[in-house]
């Protein structure tokens, strides 16, 4: 039988929760991760209405893009609705998970899955994050190099763009002298020891840095094995803000934006005057993305679809680019598919179900 964490993991193996931002709250909100999984309801936002569409399916989990525990508080009286869906996921043992800026960061996340609706192609992230990698360096015995690499992109090292199991490897000889207590692989105590060695230099995300060193001290014969992380200054490119992608022939500005429409299911588009050039190069980030706008235009990109942006924003374009406001909700709704898509992939047989609650607190008259 399933149990609330192996769902869990399987999301957190396309977004890992060390990707979330600073101000972010993604992950268990609440309940027991041990309890049998019954069935699980996904979602773009917890409501009381999810949760009682959970009750009524008997599923024991869901799974959120939007956190409900976004703000601490101190006290759980029913005042607030959050405090309220808190109260009621506990009275019937439910556990609600978020994945949340870790989704919209992570490769194939809320922003790789707008720009496949689209059709865009070579896709790219738009702003990668930055220091987020370390280089390792050890050195082991020559005979033991395989099982020891295995380990470590086992572990989550390794890995460059679409390319796993990337290492560099350099044959040398290592010396050392091992002293009174020591217990030497290979050696004497008290005598100086050469062995040849092969130097492995990988590198990992600077997250993955625990489970790493626990897969090195794992296989590594040494009792003492030498190793090195190195921060790095290189981005990370494969995970970030934002996405950029091209359409596969150019489009006129307003046919482009009618099928924006009709592919987000948008009411009303809201976008800054055109600039009167064709789409090629697209950019665009679900949620509150305007941030991004001035990376949009320092990359040329032709247009910039965001759900959210402020009033100045569409000032602040000018003729350089074009803003397309398509709605928070509208433009991270997609979530719920990429939560499915992952679930019934790993679990094929498995009660999955999206919530039929419209979470959109905005309304259009």
């Amino acid at each position: 039988m399933y149990r609330v964490k192996d769902i869990i993991r399987e999301i957190e193996q396309l977004a890992p929760l060390p990707l979330q931002e600073d101000f972010d709250n993604a992950g268990v909100q609440v309940g027991n991760v041990n309890q049998p999984v019954t069935g699980v309801v996904v979602c773009l936002d917890v409501t009381e209405e999810v949760i009682d569409e959970a009750i009524e399916l008997e599923c024991n989990l869901i799974i959120s893009h939007h956190p409900l525990a976004f703000k601490p508080f101190k006290s759980l009286t029913g005042f607030t609705y959050i405090e309220r869906c808190i109260m009621k996921a506990c009275k019937h043992d439910l556990v609600i998970y978020a994945a949340h800026t870790n989704l919209d960061n992570a490769p194939g996340g809320v922003n790789f899955k707008m720009a496949e609706m689209i059709g865009l192609q070579n896709v790219r992230v738009l702003s990668p994050q930055q220091d987020a990698l370390f280089k390792l360096v050890t050195f082991v015995p020559e005979e033991y190099a395989d099982t020891l690499r295995t380990a470590l992109f086992n572990a989550g090292a390794g890995c460059i763009g679409n390319y796993d199991s990337c290492s560099y490897n350099l044959h040398g000889e290592g010396s050392f002298r091992a002293t009174e207590g020591c217990v030497p692989f290979c050696g004497e105590i008290g005598d100086l020891h050469f062995e040849k060695e092969i130097r492995i230099e990988t590198i990992l995300p600077a997250f993955r840095k625990a489970s790493v060193t626990r897969a090195l001290l794992s296989v590594h014969p040494y009792e003492e094995p030498a190793f090195d992380f190195y921060p790095l200054a290189n981005t990370w490119n494969q995970v970030g803000s934002g996405v950029v992608g091209e359409l596969p022939e150019e489009e006129d500005e307003q046919s482009f934006l009618q099928r924006i429409k009709y592919i987000f299911h948008v009411s009303c588009i809201r976008h800054s005057s055109f600039t009167g050039k064709k789409i090629k190069e697209v950019a665009l980030c679900g949620g509150s993305g305007a941030f991004l706008i001035p990376r949009a235009i320092a990359y040329g990109a032709d247009v910039f679809i965001t759900g959210e942006a402020k009033y100045n924003d569409y000032y602040d374009v000018e003729d350089r680019i074009l803003l397309a406001v398509i709605g928070h909700y509208e433009s991270e709704v997609c979530t719920k598919d990429i939560f499915y898509d992952i679930i019934t992939k790993k679990f094929p047989n498995f009660a999955v179900h999206f919530s039929n609650v419209n979470s959109n607190p905005v309304k259009y008259l």
